[in-house]
Formats: structure tokens, C-alpha cells, sequence
């Protein structure tokens, strides 16, 4: 069977949700319109809406976007990989104006259709790493003092609240401390 229209422009999406990330640094979610967004993005409305009916799902997409650029990809060395993913999550928010991850959070508080989209996004993400946890307390590579669940919120909070809260800097040398003061020593090398 033969696809029917004009095959789909591997760029549109890209223009688009850098536009939309444009739109919320400008605007914030309120403000956003999707018609600017379309005028940004150099593409017709139709086309944005064919792809994303609504500003709640550009938002989705837009947020999908940066959860993936920080895979999670287990290698069986937890704490390198949970030092990974801290370090991943880390340089992601030191490169978004803190305005932009603020209006992101409050956009998922006051939409819900944004905030169970993005409750089911990191809840995949949140349960992988859990499970990464989990089988490295079973196996003795992590001190077992906290669930598996509560130390990936330990690892994860405080780079938000760093952001949003203090201002101070999410460095590398803060990621490390993180990760030890949470994980606790290495009980491989000990």
C-alpha cells in the first residue's frame, strides 16, 4: 500500500520543539501560543496540529525530548551508572534557564493531562532505576539502609531543589558527593 500525502520532514520536529522551548523561555506555558510557535518554527499550524493537537502535548513532547537526552542504559556497575545518570540529569539542567524547568514543574501541577503524561514519562525512568538499586542491594553492592525507591528520590531531589530552591551550583564534584553520601562507600572496594 502506497502512504498517502507528502512523507513526513525528519526536521519539523526538531524546529518545532525548539520553538516551543522558545516559546516557554519567552513566555512561560500560559503565554506559549501555538501560533507563534508555528511562525518560530517556520512551519504551518496544520502541521504542528496533525502532530500535536494541543499545547499539553507539545509540552509532553518537548519534555520527552530532554528525558532522553539522558539515557539510562545499565552496564551492571551501579554506581557508575547511577553516577551517570546523576551527572546526565545534571548537565540537562544546568543548560535549561532555571525559569524554563520552573514553568515546566508548574505547568505539570496545573495541567494534568501534562502532569500525568509526565508522571508516567519519569515513572518509567524511576522504576529502571529502581530495579538498577534494587538488585545492587541484593547482591551486597549497595548498603541496603533505604528502599530502593526512596534513595533514587535522594539522588534525584536535590538537584531540583539546588535549582529551584538555592541557586547553588549542580557540579561535578556535587554529583560525586551525592551519589556517596547516598549510596554510602562502595562496598566492593571496601
Amino acid at each position: 500500500m502506497v502512504g498517502r500525502g507528502r512523507p513526513r520532514d525528519a526536521g519539523i520536529e526538531r524546529r518545532v520543539l525548539e520553538a516551543a522551548m522558545g516559546e516557554m523561555r519567552a513566555r512561560g506555558y500560559d503565554g506559549m501560543s501555538i501560533d507563534r510557535v508555528a511562525e518560530r518554527a517556520e512551519v504551518a499550524k496544520t502541521t504542528l496540529y496533525r502532530r500535536w493537537p494541543t499545547k499539553a502535548e507539545l509540552v509532553i513532547a518537548m519534555i520527552t525530548e530532554l528525558r532522553s537526552a539522558v539515557p539510562f542504559e545499565p552496564s551492571g556497575d551501579p554506581r557508575r551508572d547511577l553516577t551517570d545518570l546523576v551527572t546526565g540529569i545534571a548537565t540537562t539542567l544546568n543548560a535549561l534557564p532555571t525559569t524554563l524547568v520552573a514553568d515546566l514543574a508548574a505547568a505539570a501541577a496545573r495541567e494534568p493531562r501534562v502532569g500525568e503524561s509526565i508522571r508516567a514519562l519519569w515513572g518509567e525512568r524511576h522504576a529502571a532505576v529502581t530495579a538498577v538499586l534494587a538488585q545492587a542491594q541484593t547482591d551486597g553492592r549497595v548498603p541496603g539502609h533505604a528502599s530502593p525507591a526512596v534513595l533514587v528520590d535522594q539522588l534525584v531531589g536535590p538537584l531540583y531543589y539546588r535549582l529551584l530552591v538555592t541557586g547553588e551550583p549542580i557540579t561535578t564534584d556535587y554529583v560525586r558527593e551525592l551519589v556517596l553520601s547516598t549510596l554510602g562507600p562502595d562496598l566492593e572496594q571496601s
